[in-house]
């Protein structure tokens, strides 16, 4: 357990900086949001719950209310990305940045996936991080305007990762996007980069990826990070807000690693996973769908 630093920014920092976060309604997005807010910035969070949310807007904004805004927005669908893309310029002026955060992910054997399985992680992925990319980017272009696009990968875009194969697809795609139009934007002043974060705690997903009490196995155990600990909300929010600033124009087409030197000492993947049974599985199978029903007890 690490003690909350003091920022190294300055508080106004991300000052005229309107930001959209996809996924912003629970996990990284939910807690970097607060960081934004805190150095400035205004945040529109994109999510497809409408008091999740909410609730998340209200924690964000303590410091500066009304600095946060919600859309409900399921970003597997272009169409309606592409329509509450234009609501969000028309009533609060265009974006300056996008936070590609949307995310899915269980743990599960690849040969026990069903197609819909499949397409519920990879299409809100890739499918999520292109439609918005493309709205936003779009209307940068159409109207001359400089944008910068972070989009939160893993270090399995290098690696791959057994056991979480339609994610490590996914997200391998969305680094590849964000080579691709680092220099195809690059002319219109669009800077495009990706943060690959490695094992930091949050409510609900870090349940879906500890299937076991095994600490031998996975890829969340402190254990089997060089520094001997899991990241911090704090670590990744100061990361985001230097990519998200004026400091270093010249930075695009990167995805920067931060994980405690996991993926150099490897494997930082869920490799370890091969030692459980069927049984272990079923166990597994029974503790995710516990943690998902707890979740949407508890947010209602």
């Amino acid at each position: 357990m690490t003690t909350p630093k003091k920022s190294p920014f300055a508080p106004d920092l991300l000052a005229g900086k309107r930001i959209l976060i996809t996924g912003g309604g629970t996990g990284l997005g939910r807690g970097v949001a607060r960081h934004l807010v805190d150095h400035g910035a205004s945040v529109h969070l994109w999510g497809r719950r409408q008091g999740v949310l909410e609730e998340a807007a209200a924690e964000a904004s303590v410091s500066r209310p009304g600095s946060v805004h919600v859309q409900t927005v399921d970003v597997r669908d272009g169409d309606a990305v592409d329509a509450e893309m234009e609501t969000l310029f028309q009533e609060h002026g265009p974006l300056t940045s996008v936070v590609n955060n949307a995310a899915a992910n269980f743990i599960a054997p690849t040969e026990s996936l069903s197609p819909r399985a499949f397409e519920a992680v990879s299409g809100t992925v890739m499918k999520g991080s292109f439609h918005t990319t493309h709205a936003a980017g779009k209307r940068w272009i159409a109207a001359g305007l400089p944008g910068s696009v972070l989009s939160t990968l893993t270090t399995w875009v290098w690696t791959g990762s057994a056991f979480v194969t339609p994610s490590a697809m996914a997200k391998a795609a969305v680094h590849s996007m964000t080579m691709s139009l680092a220099v195809e934007w690059a002319r219109y002043g669009i800077r495009l980069n990706a943060v690959a974060p490695g094992p930091i705690p949050t409510d609900y997903a870090w349940e879906m990826l500890n299937p076991t009490e095994k600490s031998s196995v996975g890829a969340t155990q402190a254990d089997q990070i060089p520094m001997g600990r899991t990241g911090t909300v704090e670590e990744l929010a100061n990361l985001t807000i230097f990519l998200l600033s004026d400091a270093c124009e010249y930075l695009t087409g990167q995805t920067i690693a931060m994980d405690g030197g996991q993926m150099l000492a490897g494997p930082g993947t869920f490799a370890g996973l091969t030692s459980m049974t069927a049984e272990d599985w079923a166990a597994a199978k029974e503790r995710s769908k516990a943690a998902s029903a707890a979740a949407k007890a508890q947010r209602g």
